[in-house]
């Protein structure tokens, strides 16, 4: 079947949608013919796609049962989260609420609005075999998220799917203080970006292809119970990364490197794509360079 038969007229709601892969999501899903519910804290004032927007806290149980109560969609894409690679116990509680607490009230709600699939967006920075401590209390909410859907699969039949995400880059990132818009639009400004070491290895993955990632996750039935890594399955230094946007925005502007502090317990983490591939048929398409050159060239059209 092709995929647009596939999503035509498939009711889905998307989490997060204001959010980096979340919008790209929904855009996708629009342009595919299915028919899009959006829910952010703040959703935008109008609709660009066709898309019907909702308001609502997930950390909210009861705010979530009525949610999918009101939309009973046939997929549900998970990518509301409380992103943060802070090390600072004033964020804990942010984490927990943001991460966990609003995939389990999503899980929960799962138990009593059946759906077709149930796809929460993890992360490569949890915990491994062998490697069982937490590096931030990000990772830790994420790792706990996935200990939950494992057993909501197991005990209830949920037919949930974790998709561990890498560094996802890309055009439109709303976050511009991350480091692929922030040193790319330091550069283009021809200003001197501020950033760490650079020794550290980062596992990077294009938007595009995280979208497809999720979108196979939804349509490949032997996907349910399973998590998976989604990411480009190699690492590379922040160091090359940012010397590369260097070369390709040209200008005045130079790194410097050193200027920020390198963050503590930082353990690359890398995906292992093969398991990904087997279950979803799906590997990266778009490598670093060619990533790299398709976003500075969008942000240099919106300067």
């Amino acid at each position: 079947m092709a995929q647009a038969d596939f999503w035509h007229g498939a009711r889905t709601l998307v989490t997060g949608a204001t959010g980096f892969i979340g919008g790209h999501l929904t855009r996708r899903l629009t342009g595919l013919g299915a028919v899009v519910h959006a829910v952010s804290r703040r959703p935008p004032r109008l609709s660009e796609g066709g898309e019907v927007w909702h308001t609502a806290d997930l950390a909210d149980p009861e705010a979530t049962l009525a949610l999918v109560r009101r939309v009973r969609p046939d997929y549900v894409f998970h990518l509301a989260s409380t992103v943060t690679g802070a090390r600072d116990p004033a964020i804990v509680r942010a984490t927990l609420d943001g991460n966990l607490g609003a995939a389990v009230n999503l899980l929960t709600a799962a138990t009593e609005v059946p759906m077709r699939r149930l796809v929460l967006a993890g992360s490569v920075e949890e915990p491994r075999e062998g490697d069982p401590t937490p590096q931030s209390p990000y990772a830790a909410a994420k790792w706990a998220a996935t200990g939950y859907a494992r057993l909501f699969h197991s005990l209830w039949g949920v037919p949930v799917t974790v998709l561990r995400v890498a560094m996802v880059y890309g055009p439109d990132q709303p976050d511009t203080s991350k480091l692929v818009p922030y040193v790319t639009l330091r550069l283009l400004r021809g200003e001197d970006p501020a950033v760490s070491s650079g020794t550290r290895l980062v596992d990077w993955v294009y938007v595009d292809d995280v979208v497809e990632a999720f979108l196979r996750a939804a349509e490949v039935e032997a996907a349910a119970g399973r998590v998976l890594d989604v990411g480009g399955g190699r690492q590379v230094t922040v160091r090359e990364t940012v010397e590369l946007l260097a070369r390709i925005a040209g200008g005045p502007g130079r790194p410097r490197f050193g200027a920020v502090a390198d963050r503590p317990l930082d353990r690359p983490q890398v995906s292992d794509i093969g398991p990904t591939a087997e279950v979803l048929g799906w590997r990266p398409e778009v490598d670093l360079a060619e990533g790299l050159r398709r976003t500075v060239a969008w942000y240099a059209d919106h300067l």
